[in-house]
């Protein structure tokens, strides 16, 4: 792997802890009004990730704050995901808005979702136009919080796929990296590192959401009971993720989740709410944080 710029170590870990946060809570941040055009699109163009300083502190641990920080430079990239029998693929958005517009391919309840801050949009497909006049999208909101703040629709889902989540889960107080090895593909090299850690912890570390979102995060990380999760992460030469496996297994069933990051802070990436003449607005529903 190509040498790596030597900084010290603690302008990674200032900067980390300057305010820069994983995925929105869900609540801390005014909604969209009612009625208005819904759009992420990437901001304009900031420091390339590549750029930002790295650490001295080469350990597994340092590398992996490495990438939390990269991660969160990025903000946004194209995910393809596997999350037990479910998968599905499109851009996600972790920062400054949640937002995630994918078409699912394997059998759901409809072919397209699009979350973009506290709306969600479902369909895009024949069925939800048969049963709705022609129309290809149901819109929709969920339930608020205890305080009464508009949640994130889908925030299991999203929970699962956000890197920044990921590495935080990794990097959380008594975690133990390890570096597995380098792995070479036809044009590019990754540095694979693992990390044991339980769906407890993993949900415990997202500090920067609700009480209720980690708690639905901790049931969407453990299905069948599972208790300990192994994390496996691969990282470019940017201190980047661009893979992220979950494993682990319960009384019941085993967790078994892929995803792949690519097109990291793309700056075409885009999540755009459907237009208002092809939408129904069905309201208020309540989305298991099992859902995908």
């Amino acid at each position: 792997m190509a040498a790596r710029q030597r900084l010290a170590a603690v302008a990674v870990v200032a900067l980390l802890a300057s305010g820069l946060t994983g995925c929105d809570g869900g609540g801390g941040a005014p909604a969209t009004p009612s009625g208005s055009p819904s759009t992420a699109s990437a901001p304009p163009p900031t420091a390339s990730p590549s750029a930002q300083a790295k650490p001295t502190d080469r350990s597994p641990h340092g590398v992996l704050l490495s990438a939390q920080l990269a991660m969160q430079t990025a903000r946004r990239a194209k995910v393809s995901y596997r999350l037990g029998a479910d998968a599905g693929s499109g851009p996600l958005f972790w920062q400054p808005k949640t937002a995630l517009q994918i078409k699912r391919s394997t059998p759901a309840e409809a072919e397209q979702l699009i979350v973009v801050d506290t709306v969600a949009y479902q369909g895009g497909d024949a069925a939800t136009a048969a049963r709705n006049g022609g129309r290809h999208w149901e819109r929709f909101t969920v339930p608020p919080d205890a305080d009464g703040h508009k949640e994130t629709p889908y925030a299991g889902l999203i929970d699962l796929l956000s890197p920044v989540e990921a590495l935080t889960a990794a990097t959380a107080e008594g975690t133990d990296p390890v570096f597995v090895g380098e792995e070479k593909s036809e044009d590019s090299t990754t540095e694979h590192y693992r990390v044991t850690t339980t769906a407890e912890k993993y949900a415990a570390a997202q500090t920067q959401l609700t009480q209720a979102r980690r708690d639905g995060l901790r049931a969407a990380l453990a299905p069948g009971g599972s208790t300990s999760l192994t994390l496996d992460l691969w990282l470019n030469d940017k201190d980047q993720l661009v893979r992220l496996q979950r494993t682990g297994s319960g009384d019941s069933g085993r967790a078994d989740d892929s995803v792949l990051y690519t097109d990291l802070a793309g700056a075409l990436l885009s999540a755009q709410a459907p237009a208002e003449t092809d939408t129904v607005d069905t309201g208020v529903r309540t989305v298991s944080p099992l859902a995908r």
